[in-house]
């Protein structure tokens, strides 16, 4: 049965104790798109469990499934990663496609990729709106250049998703990134498991170059995930007292969300690592740091946001306008779940003002979720500030982290379906 909303409280407003997170989604889905192209000579461990991932194997399984006169229809709901990294994907497979989603994924731009994948001689047309969800997809196409230019400034996933097909293109590929590249370390990422994987590139000013090559036999192990460590660093700065080990993480890690790591070390939080993992504590080391970047972490920015909201913190954030183009408007959403205790969030240019000298403690509070498990976890941690918080549709956590309220519970908060 579907749970339409969770009322969230914590008796002790203490946290101590050890959480296992999932591995990264990140990581999982570039790493089963390259065991894919490898034909099954990469093995993976430490998968994700999360609906994303598993959306992601159930899509590969398909596309590599015999080819028939019919077409396929490969369905991936709001999974917004498999979305790109297959549109990519299946101009190498065989047989036909037609690639779709939820009603928000056919809202969610995706002409830039396929002008690029065209542009190469992939055969990709759309079946309802120009430059958007749903897409036909004709596989094994012949190559017929070997450049392509990439805005910098769109999601990291359209380079990502190129990226990661470019060593079995008969060409090899080159990208050519115009002006200043968002999320960097996302494409640093997929470079870094392509590596691993036996794929080497050259990466020269703003252009990326991997030849034709083929794949080596090998496993890659996928990292916990840092985006879901943001909520335990949230967790522990809203606690009175809060202490939290996260087995498995890497000091120096892949991921660039483990950016958190300094962020939260503006909030009181201090991370060390030891053999087990990473351990966060609470302190009192709090500064005055008002300006925080999200260009290279955009995942992190609705966590601070709401964290900063209800410590009636005033910050300024820049760097975050991918947000806009994700599950939901991220900036609209914020600004509205905010403003329920007071909070505001201002717009001037590409820069947003956390405001909280209205802020105020309603006995309960009720936030939207917007299908976006992120704005689920994102204000979850708030019961420790609030005495009751509602969460309507909790089972968005799915997409990215499904042991989410689970872990909660092992942790001291109550949660009533």
């Amino acid at each position: 049965m579907k749970i339409e909303h969770i009322k969230l409280s914590h008796a002790t407003k203490k946290i101590n104790g050890t959480v296992q997170l999932t591995g990264s989604k990140s990581e999982s889905n570039r790493a089963l798109i390259i065991q894919a192209l490898s034909h099954g000579i990469v093995n993976i461990e430490n998968l994700s469990d999360a609906a994303d991932t598993e959306i992601m194997t159930a899509s590969l399984q398909l596309a590599q499934q015999n080819p028939k006169d019919t077409i396929k229809t490969i369905d991936i709901g709001p999974a917004g990663t498999a979305m790109r990294f297959l549109t990519s994907f299946l101009t190498l497979a065989e047989g036909k496609f037609i690639l779709t989603g939820t009603e928000r994924m056919q809202q969610r731009p995706i002409g830039i990729l396929v002008e690029a994948l065209s542009s190469l001689g992939a055969n990709i047309s759309y079946q309802n709106k120009e430059g958007y969800p749903p897409i036909k997809v004709e596989g094994g196409f012949q190559q017929i250049k070997s450049e392509v230019l990439v805005q910098g400034n769109i999601s990291s996933q359209y380079i990502s998703s190129l990226l990661l097909i470019a060593s079995s293109l008969e060409k090899g590929l080159k990208i050519n990134i115009q002006g200043e590249l968002t999320s960097r370390p996302y494409v640093t990422m997929t470079l870094d498991m392509l590596k691993e994987a036996g794929v080497t590139h050259k990466w020269s000013e703003n252009a990326i170059q991997i030849d034709a090559q083929n794949f080596k036999h090998t496993t890659i192990f996928v990292e916990p995930d840092w985006s879901a460590a943001s909520y335990w660093y949230s967790i522990v700065a809203l606690s009175d007292k809060g202490e939290i080990l996260l087995p498995g993480l890497k000091e120096k890690s892949l991921q660039g969300d483990s950016a958190i790591i300094e962020i939260m070390s503006h909030f009181g939080v201090k991370s060390h690592f030891s053999k087990e993992g990473l351990h966060i504590k609470k302190t009192e080391a709090i500064s005055d740091k008002t300006l925080f970047d999200f260009k290279e972490c955009p995942d992190l920015a609705q966590t601070i946001v709401a964290l900063t909201a209800a410590l009636k913190r005033d910050i300024s954030i820049t760097g975050v306008e991918t947000l806009k183009i994700k599950e939901t408007d991220r900036l609209n959403a914020l600004k509205i779940e905010i403003a329920k205790f007071g909070a505001e969030l201002i717009t001037e240019g590409d820069i947003y003002h956390v405001k909280t000298d209205k802020v105020y403690k309603p006995d309960t509070l009720t936030f939207d979720t917007y299908e976006d498990h992120r704005m689920a976890m994102a204000f979850a941690p708030l019961a420790l500030i609030f005495n009751e918080v509602n969460i309507n549709e909790p089972e968005v956590v799915n997409k990215s982290y499904p042991a989410f309220w689970d872990h909660l519970q092992q942790h001291g908060f109550q949660i009533e379906k």
